[in-house]
């Protein structure tokens, strides 16, 4: 049993208290709240290793809870469960930093399933900073630990999702990292209905790390194929 702090936040009270109880049988501790402004309390007073987050809430709406998160340099993984299910709605919620959005109505062990894979990319980090916590591109340095960039004497806060991208990157100097791997490893595949957002996040790299991003010295498109890094 895993043990897991896992923080339910869904207003329709049946509904949260099934997805509540599936979860305490895979041996996750579970906690329930209904309303955005109550999340925001939760999160921040007991840290919980993951988020369920329904988007529309009472109050703040689950868009609006995770954009604050992020604000506050929380990265606490968010599994978006909303009944907006459109393309747009799913972008707009990864790109505020969400790890994965399931449209309801949603099987009970496909959440579970992703669940488990989202705690798993999450672990998977965590080891791979404890590894190497650092990453040097010229003037940049990337430090994994605090998602922070110090760019000729400047900090800058880089979202969870850029320092992800980054660590993916680093595992391999010199190779090509196709798109596919790197919404497996940061995302989980099924979670994008296009590619187009890694390529938004890979811009936003190359804006602060980049000396011209424009003409990239350290992050390499290859067409048709995915990016690579060049230390």
């Amino acid at each position: 049993m895993s043990g897991e702090r896992l923080l339910v936040v869904e207003d329709e009270a049946h509904l949260a208290e099934v997805i509540a109880e599936n979860l305490e049988l895979e041996g996750y501790a579970v906690s329930v709240v209904g309303d955005g402004l109550a999340a925001l309390e939760a999160v921040r007073r007991d840290r919980p290793e993951l988020v369920l987050l329904d988007v529309m809430l009472p109050g703040l709406d689950g868009f609006s809870v995770c954009e604050r998160l992020r604000a506050e340099k929380n990265d606490v993984p968010v599994l978006f469960l909303t009944a907006k299910s459109s393309n747009d709605d799913r972008v707009r919620g990864l790109e505020l930093g969400g790890d994965d959005y399931l449209g309801k109505p949603f099987e009970l062990r496909e959440l579970i399933l992703r669940v488990k894979a989202i705690l798993k990319r999450a672990h998977w980090y965590s080891a791979a900073t404890h590894d190497k916590d650092k990453l040097v591109l010229g003037s940049a340095t990337v430090d994994f630990k605090t998602f922070t960039a110090s760019v000729r004497g400047e900090e800058v806060l880089l979202s969870t999702k850029e320092t992800m991208i980054l660590r993916v990157l680093a595992e391999q100097p010199g190779e090509v990292v196709p798109r596919s791997v790197i919404l497996d490893k940061v995302w989980g595949y099924d979670a994008f209905p296009t590619t187009r957002t890694v390529d938004n996040f890979i811009v936003r790299l190359r804006r602060v790390l980049e000396p011209d991003p424009q003409s990239p010295r350290y992050i390499h498109t290859v067409r048709g194929s995915g990016y690579r890094l060049t230390p």
